[in-house]
C-alpha cells in the first residue's frame, strides 16, 4: 500500500521544518522549535491464580509528556502573558493565578515543502509549567537569544479534518 493515498508518486516523508502553532485562534509568531508529541501508557502486570508461572500485562494510565516551544526573543508578549496567568509576581494575595483562563487548547500544524497544510494536532488543556524569558547571556557567543515555554497538557489527537492535499505540479 502506498504511504500517500493522494500523491502516490511521493515516497519522501514530510520534513519537520515547516510548521505553525496556534492558540486563541491566532498563530504565534516566530516559533522555531516544538518538542515531540509523546505519550506513555503504563503497564499493569498481574497473575492469575491458576497460572502462577507467567504474568499477564494490560494497559494502565496514559501520561502525556510536556511540550516545549522555543522562539527568538522579541517584543511580542505572548509567551510571557500566558506564563503570567499561572503565576503573577507581585499580584495581590489570592490573585497570583488566573484560574479562569490559564489553560488553553493549542494547534500544531505541519506543512509540506509547498506550504500546504498536511497534518494538524489538537493539544488539550495546556498550561505553562516553565518559562524562560532570556537564555544565558555571553559576550563571547554569537547566537540568537531564545525564550521557551514548557506546556503541560492533558492529551492530544490528530485532526481528522486535515487530509492529504493534492500536491502542486509545475510545468516548464
Amino acid at each position: 500500500m502506498a504511504q500517500f493515498a493522494v500523491n502516490t508518486n511521493r515516497f519522501d516523508p514530510y520534513k519537520n521544518f515547516k510548521f505553525r502553532v496556534k492558540w486563541d485562534g491566532r498563530y504565534v509568531a516566530g516559533v522555531s522549535k516544538v518538542s515531540s508529541l509523546k505519550r506513555t501508557t503504563e503497564v499493569v502486570e498481574f497473575r492469575e491464580g491458576g497460572d502462577p508461572s507467567s504474568a499477564r500485562r494490560s494497559p494502565g494510565r496514559t501520561k502525556y509528556e510536556a511540550i516545549t516551544l522555543e522562539r527568538g526573543v522579541t517584543h511580542d508578549l505572548e509567551f510571557e502573558a500566558w506564563a503570567s496567568k499561572v503565576w503573577q509576581h507581585g499580584a495581590a494575595l489570592g490573585a497570583e493565578v488566573s484560574l479562569a483562563d490559564f489553560r488553553k487548547d493549542i494547534v500544531i500544524e505541519l506543512y509540506n515543502e509547498a506550504g500546504q497544510l498536511v497534518i494538524a494536532y489538537n493539544v488539550f488543556r495546556c498550561w505553562v509549567s516553565e518559562y524562560q524569558s532570556l537564555p544565558d547571556l555571553d559576550a563571547n557567543a554569537n547566537a540568537v537569544a531564545l525564550a521557551h515555554i514548557k506546556l503541560e497538557n492533558e492529551g492530544w489527537e490528530r485532526d481528522p479534518a486535515v487530509v492529504e492535499p493534492k500536491e502542486v505540479s509545475f510545468s516548464v
